[in-house]
Parts: structure tokens; sequence; C-alpha cells
């Protein structure tokens, strides 16, 4: 059985990642990348789904015990997992090296106290689980084999096999370090290099340490920021600088509900944003290979712009479900893939251009063909910016216009002016001065409910939806202006769950349906960064400070965030982790930081 969600760990080399739960089980892993099939998917099932558990040995029928601590080595993606056993003390050391080759996850058991008995439990299970692989010796090594994939497993441990799983009994001492590898080959290859675990340990903590040092924050929020931004590298595939909105798929926003979407794809907003949290802290590489990514994904075509893409570009993301999985804690279905990759996302426009202007800002060598990129997207939104679209938050029922959909237009033409007036690209000024101010009226003529004096989600509607938090954020109107703080006011009444944290938008009683879909969810965790942020920025400071680390006190022991906070279970819901949650936990920290709005 599956743990909670925030129960889980996540591993990492930067172009797949796993989750190890606190017993010791690895319950999700695609290989080779972020978005291929998994090999386990007892997350999203049950163990006949395939996991790999490695641990104390425990009683038959009975539970397999919590480490009784675990923590990162320093700021690194290297997990330590401790077990205090009646016959002494056990560490496991999980990680996935950096790599230029073959995929691997590298599991060390140590000796610390005592003698421990100890088992690896290793249940293959191809194709998000529905396949057994075969399982054969080669020489010294075991591998699975199925279809176009092989799995190579390693340890100078005694295996045996029993009930289409590959087991391993031993006995640990003190000083005692013994390692297990799994490594991923196409299976038409000659078989991957026999692993070298204590020298890829030794290679991947000098990685993260290098990588950590060119953090520039050093503020009052130090570790939650550097473990937001090692999990943000984390999510980032190497060879072609693509962003994952997270690495896994299905997890439920609504347990036992049916919104479960599939997030191992690159969203334009979600990495344009996670571009401007990295640039901000010192990271220019990870920016300048975004915006690598970025032009080839959207090369020859950017009228039709996605509002995501495959990791390597791919535009074909389609949507189907998996119906041999039960889904997490019965939450169905398990989609693959995701249909909402052709819906008309206007704001996207905004956040691809701020992250453009915000790269230029900050010193990245300019790129002819971004700045030329950018005067084409806004040649379409000039003819396109009027017309109703899905909106932020993917909505899948009719569309609308959609107020945030509408500042972000306004966002990308200023932004696109700023670059005009700098001289660094030639363009119609004047004419696109005009339809600046045009869209500014129209929002808000159109937006804005003079009566409760608040921004309302879309042209004539009522509802109100928290991505109008980012007006001011994003310049659309000073922070002091009364419609601003009228709508901020507004959303704390109207969106605010009892805990204090804040809703996208309604979705019970009379407001059922508003996004084409049924059920609940929890308040979203990166609108609640954001009431921090519009707090503080209009004086509200010890308030939104409050907020913050109130927020802070959600993340897991590791300092990890889904999506969401289920206010009635007390417990973190949607996929995990979540970019779009720790990238405004960043931002959040970083403004209340330069106002001094922090605890002591």
């Amino acid at each position: 059985m599956a743990g909670r969600i925030e129960d889980y760990a996540l591993i990492g080399d930067m172009q797949t990642a796993a989750l190890v739960c606190r017993d010791g089980t690895v319950d999700w892993l695609c290989l080779p990348r972020f978005d291929s099939h998994a090999i386990f998917a007892g997350l999203l099932g049950t163990e006949e789904h395939g996991f790999w558990r490695l641990g104390p040995a425990y009683p038959a029928g009975s539970e397999p015990p919590a480490a009784t601590r675990r923590t990162y080595r320093g700021d690194s993606l290297i997990l330590e997992s401790e077990w205090d056993t009646p016959r002494g003390t056990v560490r496991v050391t999980d990680f996935m090296p950096p790599r230029d080759g073959a995929p691997q996850v590298i599991r060390i058991v140590e000796g610390v106290t005592g003698r421990v008995p100890m088992r690896s439990t290793l249940r293959m299970r191809f194709s998000y689980g529905r396949i057994v692989p075969w399982v054969h010796r080669h020489e010294t090594r075991t591998v699975a084999v199925a279809g176009p994939d092989s799995v190579w497993f390693d340890t100078p441990e005694e295996t045996y096999g029993k009930s289409l799983t590959t087991y391993a009994d031993f006995t640990v001492a003190p000083g005692d370090r013994i390692a297990f590898t799994i490594s991923w080959q196409p299976s038409h290859k000659e078989p991957p290099p026999v692993p070298e675990p204590e020298q890829s340990l030794e290679a991947t903590e000098e990685f993260w340490r290098e990588w950590v040092g060119h953090c520039t924050y050093h503020g009052p929020y130090r570790e939650a920021v550097v473990r937001s931004l090692i999990t943000l590298k984390a999510l980032t595939y190497a060879p072609t600088g693509g962003i994952v909105a997270a690495p896994t798929t299905s997890l439920p926003e609504d347990i036992g509900g049916v919104r479960n979407w599939d997030y191992r794809y690159t969203w334009l907003r979600d990495a344009a944003i996670t571009l401007s949290s990295l640039l901000r802290t010192g990271y220019r590489e990870e920016a300048r290979a975004w915006r690598e990514w970025l032009l080839r994904a959207v090369a020859g075509d950017p009228e039709n712009l996605q509002i995501m893409y495959g990791i390597a570009g791919e535009r074909e993301l389609g949507e189907a479900e998996l119906d041999w999985l039960p889904g997490y804690e019965d939450s169905a279905p398990v989609r693959v893939g995701n249909g909402a990759a052709h819906q008309l996302q206007l704001d996207v426009y905004g956040e691809v251009t701020e992250a453009l202007h915000l790269a230029h800002m900050t010193g990245l060598a300019r790129n002819d063909y971004a700045s030329l990129l950018q005067l084409k997207l806004i040649r379409y939104l000039e003819k396109h910016w009027q017309e109703p679209d899905e909106g932020i938050w993917e909505v899948r029922g009719p569309r609308r216009h959609f107020v945030h959909s509408k500042v972000m237009a306004w966002v990308a033409v200023d932004r696109t002016i700023k670059l005009m007036e700098s001289g660094d690209v030639d363009g119609p000024l004047e004419r696109w001065k005009e339809l600046r101010d045009e869209i500014h009226r129209d929002v808000c003529e159109k937006g804005y409910d003079k009566e409760r004096n608040t921004f309302t989600q879309s042209y004539g509607s009522r509802e109100l939806d928290a991505s109008l938090l980012l007006i001011p954020q994003m310049g659309f109107l000073p922070p002091d202006d009364k419609r601003v703080i009228g709508t901020i006011e507004a959303i704390q009444r109207e969106l605010s769950t009892t805990d204090g944290f804040i809703l996208r938008y309604p979705t019970d009683g009379d407001h059922a349906g508003v996004d084409g879909l049924p059920g609940d969810e929890g308040a979203f965790l990166a609108c609640s960064f954001w009431m921090a942020d519009d707090l503080a920025m209009i004086g509200r400071v010890d308030e939104a400070r409050k907020l913050f680390e109130k927020l802070l006190s959600l993340r897991n022991d590791l300092g990890l965030l889904a999506e969401e906070w289920d206010p009635r279970l007390q417990r973190q819901v949607g996929n995990f982790p979540q970019a779009f949650s720790h990238v405004p936990l960043i931002d959040t920290a970083l403004r209340l930081t330069a106002s001094g709005a922090y605890g002591g």
C-alpha cells in the first residue's frame, strides 16, 4: 500500500526521478526519462504494479517499519534513512548520480550498531505495472527484459527469485557497506557498465555541493529556499533544459476523485516562473538552457504556441487512461499524456515574455531569435487577445474571458515595449503602446466589479479567482490602488480556508462545475504564497510573514511540497513535488527578506 503523499522523498538525476517512502520502498520510477513508462508504479496501484523495498526484515503479515529518521545529506539530493531496531541501527543511502550514460538508482546499506537482518524485495513491472519482464541471470548480474527495455540489478549479495520477485536476505554489522543498484539500458544494446557505487556517491555529493555554491540568497529562509532550488534543479531535464511541472502523474487533487493529471511535461508557464526564480538566485546557466529549449520547441510555428510540450519539445502529448491501475487511494482514472496541451491559454504569452525580459535584464547574452520570437508572439496577441480562452487553470468547461489571461496579455505587450525602448529591437512602438492601453482599459472596465470593489474571475462573472493576486506583482496596477486592495481582501473573505490558505476558485455549492469537473480540491499552495506576497506589498508585512511561515510548516520533513493542501484531511494532495509550489516559496522568501519582514 502506498504511503501518504508527504511520506515520500525525491531522488533524481536531472533526467528522471524516483519517490522513496518512509519504509524504504521506491514506489515510483520512470526510466529512462521523466515521461517514460514506470517500472515501479505501486504509487498508483498495489505492490503487484512494481516496487523496490530495502530495509530491516520484518515478520510476515506485518507492515514494513518506517525509518526512525531521515534527511538529505547536507544540501544535496542524497537521501539518508535510519532505522533503530531491537537488534541495532542501520542506515540506507539512496541517490541517483547525474549521468551521461545509463540511469541508475543506487542504494547503499550501512551497519551502524548491532547486527541487523535486512531484506531487499525487488518487483519490476514494466509499462506502468502491466508487463512482467523476463528476469534471468547474465553472468554475475540479474537482468529484467521486456520489449525495448532492460533493467540490470547489481549487488554483491546472493539473490533468489520467488513469486516473480527478486529477493536478497542479509545481515549488516557496524562498518559494513553493501550496495544495490539498478541500471536501465535499451534491451538491444550491450550491458551497461557494472556500477561503482562509492565513486558515484562521492561524485553526486560533489555535484550538489558545487551547484548549491552558486546560490546568491543568504537570507533567513535559506534552508527552505535552497531545498526548493534543489528540487527545481531535480525537475530539470538536463539534456534539453526543459523543466517538468512534477515527476508524477495522477496524484489526486481530490482524494478518491477524478482530478488526476499527468504533470511530467514542460508547461511554459511553470517553466517560465521557475526560470525567474533561478535567475534571481544566481542560476543563469539554467536560464540559458531553458531559453534554448523554448526556441527549439516553438521554432517555426510561434503562432501555434502550445501551453506545454514534452521535455525535448515534443508537441503531441495525447491523453490516455490506464484502466489496469486503480489509482492512488482509488483516485481514478490514472492518466498519461495531457489533453490540455492544445488549449488556448493567453496568459502563457505573458509568462514567456516576462521570463525573456527578466533574462535580458539580468544580463543573459542576447539571442536575436529570442527577440524575434517575442515580436512574433505580440503580433499574434494583437489579433487574438480579445478571444475567450481556457485560462491559467486549464478549465475543461467553456472558454471565458478570464481576467488573468487579459492581464498577462498586457504584460506581454508591456515587456516587449520595454525591449523596444531599450533599443534592442525595432517594432511598431506607438501602435503597441496604444494596444497596451486598450487592454488595460478593457480589463478595468469589464473585469472589475465596482459594487464589491474587486476584480472577478472572468468578464461578467461574480466568481473570484486567486490568479487575480498577480495583478500588483505583474505591475498591472500599483499595490496601493484601491481596486488591488479590494481584490486582496475579497479573496481573503471568499477563497480562504479555515486554516487561512487560499483556494484557486470556488468549486462547491452554486459554483460547482465552474471548471467543468466534479468534486472539490484543496487549497492551492502557489495561491497561498501569492497572498503572502500581496500582503507584504500592501504593507501588511507581519500578516504576510505569519502566512508564509505557516505555509513552510506544511512541507514534509524533507522540505517538499505537493500542489495542494487538503484542509479537511490535513494532508498534501496533488502531484509531488510540485514546481508551482516551490517557485512561489522562493519568490515570497526573497520579497520578505528584502522588506525585513521575518522573525528572529
